[in-house]
């Protein structure tokens, strides 16, 4: 949009032209299935098939995958809900014992969002024991997932030692870095998947622009520059 209105507003031809073309090739870019598709890839936490999944005493599912409508009073789904299907898929093929879900909101303000609680809720109803279900409910980021956790962990379930870290592809590699940093060893099981091991890419990936692309850009721009911040800071 930048180089658009440079475009519009800038009098000399030659960098009018410059400014177009660049905005074009931009478009073109950001639009691009494939170049986005891996690059992501290349960032992911490869994922595996369930049932090549060892046996952990506790799977930690972190939040930031759903939504309050105030309205209704329920939960609205995203995406990255498939963190927390995968964790039922898990338990029910009894690969994990426990299911730990950490993390309230992250919202500035409070939305009516208070992921932890209203997801064991769910969870409960449909006849999940709710001793199998163990809420951390007060962090609001990926390194405070990490170290409210371990608090409930090294607190009342010591006796839980192999632990299985549950997020999505894109946020597995902070996230593990997040509980690493902090002495909390976890192997990872990485849901959401946005690419596979390479390869298996559609020709309109490769050629036709998609809209949809751009906005998820944000994913994967957001974990680039979470994790340089983290870096910084010394969460990671």
């Amino acid at each position: 949009m930048v180089f658009l209105l440079l475009a519009l507003f800038y009098k000399k031809e030659k960098w009018k032209k410059i400014f177009r073309w660049t905005s074009l090739g931009m478009i073109l870019l950001f639009s691009n299935s494939f170049i986005f598709l891996e690059l992501c890839r290349m960032w992911e936490v490869p994922g595996k098939n369930i049932k090549a999944v060892e046996h952990y005493d506790v799977g930690i599912v972190l939040t930031g995958m759903a939504e309050y409508n105030t309205t209704t009073k329920t939960l609205s789904i995203r995406r990255q809900a498939d963190r927390i299907w995968q964790a039922v898929n898990l338990y029910h093929e009894k690969k994990i014992d426990k299911i730990l879900i950490t993390g309230d909101h992250g919202y500035v303000s409070d939305r009516g969002l208070h992921e932890a609680i209203q997801l064991k809720k769910v969870l409960v109803h449909w006849k999940i024991p709710s001793t199998d279900v163990i809420t951390e409910r007060s962090s609001r980021n990926t390194h405070e997932n990490a170290v409210e956790t371990k608090k409930i962990l090294d607190r009342s379930y010591p006796h839980l030692k192999k632990k299985l870290l549950i997020t999505s592809g894109t946020h597995m590699r902070r996230s593990l870095a997040c509980f690493s940093k902090i002495g909390v060893k976890c192997d990872p099981f990485s849901t959401d998947l946005r690419s596979g091991s390479g390869g298996s890419y559609y020709w309109d990936q490769y050629i036709i622009p998609n809209i949809g692309t751009i906005t998820d850009w944000n994913v994967l721009t957001k974990e680039w520059f979470g994790y340089l911040v983290y870096k910084i800071v010394g969460y990671v």
